[in-house]
């Protein structure tokens, strides 16, 4: 016995009639989610490494001065490195002690020494710390912000907590971050209690930080 659709071959063509534009509709609509998926996916990625972005200086300069009434001491160095996250606020300096550069030539000698900084054996300083109001700060618009850094300053094997203030500020895609803070030399283990360093170096010394980021 034959089927009625065979009985009727029209009733074919009108089932694709119906059925195909209905294909093809959520066939269409299915590759549109698709699409959309992927660039809410890749605008996630992106926005998360925007968030994320990674600044880096490659000649930081860092500068110290000291003062007393024997003379005045005076260092600059410009082969420090530096980062900054803006994304979570790390920031780290990586500071080659050995490249501090004195106007007197014996001062520097005696900057290395063991008895000093002894940089043979402590070739590197490092802060390593977080912008602690990173919500203050905007990457994305020019202009001048104050920044609060905590962190750990590691001087001559000895690491000490510190929490200075400085500036950043932003110029396009050039972020410059400044600050002006003392340290104690007797909390790192240099320390003078007789002699001309004593009566020559300063106790408290006043370091400066000029860094200049370019985005990695």
């Amino acid at each position: 016995m034959k089927s009625k659709s065979l009985r009727n071959p029209g009733n074919y063509g009108n089932f694709f009639l119906r059925v195909m534009p209905v294909n093809s509709y959520y066939g269409t609509l299915l590759r549109s989610i698709n699409i959309l998926v992927v660039l809410i996916v890749f605008s996630g990625l992106y926005a998360s490494a925007q968030d994320d972005a990674r600044l880096v200086s490659e000649k930081s300069h860092i500068r110290f001065f000291s003062s007393t009434p024997a003379e005045d001491i005076e260092a600059h160095n410009y082969s420090a490195t530096s980062t900054i996250n803006t994304g979570n606020g790390n920031v780290a300096f990586s500071v080659p002690m050995q490249g501090f550069e004195f106007d007197k030539r014996l001062m520097q000698r005696h900057f290395n020494q063991e008895r000093f900084l002894d940089t043979q054996q402590f070739p590197t300083a490092r802060l390593v710390g977080t912008i602690t109001n990173l919500d203050a700060i905007d990457f994305s618009s020019n202009g001048k912000y104050d920044a609060i850094i905590e962190g750990e300053l590691t001087i001559k094997g000895v690491t000490n907590k510190i929490s200075e203030k400085g500036t950043v500020t932003v110029n396009g895609n050039r972020v410059t971050a400044e600050s002006v803070f003392d340290v104690t030399l007797a909390d790192y283990g240099v320390e003078f209690t007789s002699g001309r360093p004593a009566s020559n170096i300063a106790g408290t010394i006043e370091v400066t930080v000029h860094a200049e980021y370019q985005p990695q």
